[in-house]
């Protein structure tokens, strides 16, 4: 199992703590992750960071989807794995109503279709065989619907990209992770348990069916984003994630369609989700943070003192996880590459 580094949360500054990262490519993490909300955006960061190591790969978790056509990612993509030497991880997702339509200004229309259009264009570009030309019902190259000029032609990368520089989602709902084994190369899954895992495996098998071609477990990546938090107080380290759960389980999202309280209820805590949903939206916020189960955020993130994180990550190790993308301060970042590597 590698471990990949989470590079910081969203704020009215910027702050990417890079000797963190440094420390993290020292120590041999595989991997360190930006993200965008509606404020910084993912790209930009990761090729401040590429400049400034050596090794590490680049993710991002994630670029939102309508936030960009597919053909602008892919640009962004390929400038930066070749201005890092090949270093570029690719991590996409459709992001929700709220902020596709609230911030973007686009409709979120078919998040499942969308991501199967945008893989197949992005790879189109990445392999540059031909001039890419594409018919979907998001996404025409070239463009010959309302408005159009006629004057669109079929294009080819002018920069020569890595074919093979790998596609993973970030998704939790049976049908996009059925949809990321069926066209990514992974999936980058958030507020999961070791034992809330095995709810994904009929999702991943069926995808890998649609996919034909014998594709399958082997070469497959399962990427869930956990805090550490390595600390003798194990109800302070608690204390410090509730919020965090609280306001995903119960804000993110409408009353009947937030992903994430679908998420929880799946691995076990329906009513613990509904309870933290119906105070956060009653503008409870400290009553939904003490509404979540410990066992909930003991499941989904590393806490406590080292003997303890020692035994939870035991468990990680027994799952079909590949990376876990770790976020925490340095300290709880070295003892965890000290116990994982």
């Amino acid at each position: 199992m590698k471990l990949g580094l989470s590079a910081g949360g969203f704020g009215p500054q910027i702050r990417i703590d890079i000797e963190r990262i440094r420390l993290a490519e020292k120590l041999g993490y595989d991997s360190v992750w930006t993200a965008e909300a509606w404020g910084n955006d993912a790209i930009t960061p990761l090729a401040w960071i590429a400049a400034q190591t050596e090794k590490i790969k680049l993710g991002t978790a994630i670029m939102q989807m309508p936030a960009r056509t597919p053909a602008m990612a892919a640009m962004q993509v390929m400038t930066v794995d070749q201005l890092s030497g090949g270093r570029m991880l690719v991590g996409i997702g459709p992001s929700g109503p709220q902020v596709v339509e609230g911030w973007h200004g686009v409709a979120y229309g078919k998040p499942l279709k969308r991501t199967r259009e945008y893989i197949t264009i992005m790879r189109e570009i990445f392999k540059r065989e031909k001039a890419v030309e594409f018919d979907g019902e998001f996404y025409q190259m070239p463009y010959r619907g309302e408005g159009a000029s006629g004057l669109g032609k079929p294009l080819k990368s002018i920069l020569h990209g890595r074919a093979d520089i790998p596609i993973y989602t970030a998704t939790i709902s049976p049908k996009g992770i059925e949809t990321a084994a069926q066209v990514a190369d992974g999936f980058i899954p958030i507020w999961t348990t070791a034992q809330g895992l095995g709810t994904f495996t009929d999702s991943v098998e069926a995808g890998f069916a649609k996919a034909g071609g014998g594709k399958g477990w082997d070469g497959f990546e399962i990427m869930p984003t956990v805090t550490v938090i390595i600390n003798d107080d194990l109800e302070a380290c608690r204390a410090m994630v509730k919020p965090h759960l609280a306001l995903y389980v119960g804000g993110m999202g409408a009353r009947d369609k937030n992903f994430y309280n679908d998420h929880v209820s799946r691995q076990g805590w329906p009513g613990e989700a509904k309870k933290i949903q119906d105070l956060f939206l009653d503008g409870k916020k400290k009553e939904a943070a003490a509404a979540v189960p410990d066992e909930l955020v003991d499941g989904v993130a590393l806490l406590g003192p080292k003997e303890r994180v020692r035994d939870r990550l035991a468990e990680w190790k027994e799952t079909r996880v590949t990376t876990l993308i770790a976020g925490g301060d340095p300290n709880s970042l070295e003892t965890l590459a000290e116990l994982a590597l």
